[in-house]
């Protein structure tokens, strides 16, 4: 299916990795012009490299959306580049829970999670604005439906951005800019997979993935699809929802989970 996104620039924040190049890969392949973000250059470049070699079109910003200045930074960059598609997928988790989660961390959380999303579309859209046409994706988390015993302060962060879409999108009424939220289920990334087998021995579980996997989805995540989700699951799906085919779809959470939001 042709997504009509050929030509459209996109900026898919923490994409040097993970879900975030996975995103920005399909974006590519769809025919964005795709800024690449992260603050590491030699990892970020990478992706571009990849992106520009298979015949796409990136660059690299680099910034840290959790400081003004690193963000005000990104932001003018992406302004430059004429951004019409803003992914925020910047999401940052520690594992805490009621007991050892600070208030610290709570801000931390929010900031990570909520006000980098928010520094970012404040910067981007009125450019939108001004060209009639634009998409904001806010990667969230099934956390925030089902909230995380071992993640309190990332689970609640992510909620708040659920609510902050929608708040977004109803802004944004009759002005061609679309809000949504995409909230992920449990999905194989290399920052999951490591949190998993650095906390497979306390478990009595084996440290390696082939055999450490089904464990998960059995314990951690049991899902009517039966398997954990890959980043192309959530690559396809951002592509969709920043694409013209979904001009009709606005302020929503889309969970890309298996279905786990459904298990009791």
């Amino acid at each position: 299916m042709d997504l009509n996104l050929a030509g459209r620039r996109a900026l898919v924040t923490a994409s040097s990795g993970g879900i975030g190049a996975a995103v920005a890969r399909r974006l590519a392949d769809e025919g964005c012009a795709v800024l690449v973000h992260g603050r590491d250059p030699v990892r970020a470049g990478e992706v571009a490299a990849e992106l520009n070699a298979a015949g796409g079109v990136a660059d690299v910003v680099l910034g840290d959306l959790t400081e003004d200045e690193g963000a005000g930074k990104v932001a003018q960059r992406a302004r430059e580049w004429g951004v019409e598609v803003l992914v925020n997928n910047a999401g940052p988790f520690v594992e805490h829970d009621w007991e050892s989660a600070e208030p610290a961390a709570w801000l931390d959380a929010v900031n990570g999670n909520v006000v980098s999303a928010v520094r970012m579309i404040r910067a981007l859209v009125p450019q939108m604005r001004e060209r009639g046409w634009g998409r904001v994706v806010n990667v969230g988390s099934r956390a925030a439906t089902t909230p995380l015993p071992n993640m309190v302060e990332y689970s609640a962060a992510k909620a708040a951005v659920v609510n902050m879409t929608t708040s977004l999108a109803r802004h944004l009424a009759g002005s061609g800019i679309t809000a949504n939220t995409l909230s992920p289920g449990v999905i194989v990334t290399d920052g999951m997979r490591q949190m998993f087998e650095d906390g497979a021995s306390a478990r009595g579980w084996p440290e390696q993935w082939t055999q450490l996997e089904p464990l998960v989805v059995a314990e951690y995540a049991p899902n009517p699809a039966g398997r954990l989700g890959t980043a192309a699951d959530i690559a396809a799906a951002v592509a969709f929802l920043a694409s013209p085919l979904a001009g009709y779809i606005n302020g929503i959470d889309l969970r890309v989970d298996g279905g786990i939001t459904s298990v009791p």
